[in-house]
């Protein structure tokens, strides 16, 4: 019954920033952003923790992403900045159920793990 939606997608030129945003109907998890560009495997970008007390970071992505969460509106943020071309594919934010997860306020990276995926919303950034 968990349901994500992501928004905030669209076309910016390198150098650019995009916020996108992952809106969560149900219980508040961890929740990590994948991305997937055509011919590739889908691969982790960033995570948050269900309190908010833990991130991780790919590291082509450690310094220009920043992910964040308010749980009263049951929204994850990605920021995204100094976009480069190669950060151009189909976004998604997926949630991570695990009570482990929870109770340490930690989240993980790995696909395996996330059982609820939103629709994904389109970057592209080109000059």
């Amino acid at each position: 019954q968990l349901q994500l939606v992501e928004s905030g997608g669209g076309l910016v030129q390198p150098g650019g920033s995009l916020r996108l945003s992952c809106a969560a109907s149900g219980f508040t998890f961890a929740i990590g952003w994948f991305r997937q560009a055509p011919g590739k495997e889908r691969e982790g970008v960033s995570c948050i923790s269900s309190g908010g007390g833990s991130t991780n970071y790919a590291d082509s992505v450690k310094g220009r992403f920043t992910i964040s969460r308010d749980n009263a509106k049951n929204t994850v943020y990605l920021q995204m900045n100094s976009l480069k071309p190669e950060d151009t594919a189909v976004y998604y934010c997926a949630a991570e159920p695990r009570f482990i997860t929870r109770v340490r306020d930690m989240c993980v990276m790995t696909l395996r793990d996330y059982n609820y995926w939103g629709q994904g919303t389109q970057v592209t950034v080109s000059s």
